[in-house]
């Protein structure tokens, strides 16, 4: 038996997402961790929590305005992987991998949310 958020991709790919991005907020300085660490790792993680959330005994208006709350938070993700790299604290080539992850996601989670009847 298991979660019908469980079978989402975009769930699962959340997931991922979370821990990749959970990671790289490790290395930030110490004078981060209360601020765009913590940002970012509640932000990432709201991504896949909306989503499980909205899945689960919810009409399906309700879940599409869970979709996009998973939305939301994506952008506040990219926007802390800007500060992030404005900082210094991560590279170029780190962002854009970020970026490209963040931007694949936002892509598959607006359809999703679109096929949502």
């Amino acid at each position: 038996m298991s979660f019908k958020f469980e079978k989402i991709l975009i769930w699962q790919k959340a997931m991922e997402f979370g821990e990749d991005i959970n990671s790289l907020s490790q290395a930030f300085p110490e004078k981060e961790k209360f601020n765009l660490s913590s940002q970012i790792c509640r932000a990432v993680d709201s991504i896949a929590l909306n989503i499980s959330e909205g899945s689960i005994g919810q009409s399906n208006p309700e879940f599409r305005k869970f979709v996009g709350y998973s939305i939301r938070s994506l952008a506040e993700v990219v926007t802390c992987l800007h500060k992030a790299k404005r900082r210094n604290y991560i590279s170029e080539s780190t962002f854009k991998k970020h970026y490209d992850d963040s931007f694949d996601l936002m892509n598959m989670m607006v359809a999703f949310r679109k096929n949502i009847k």
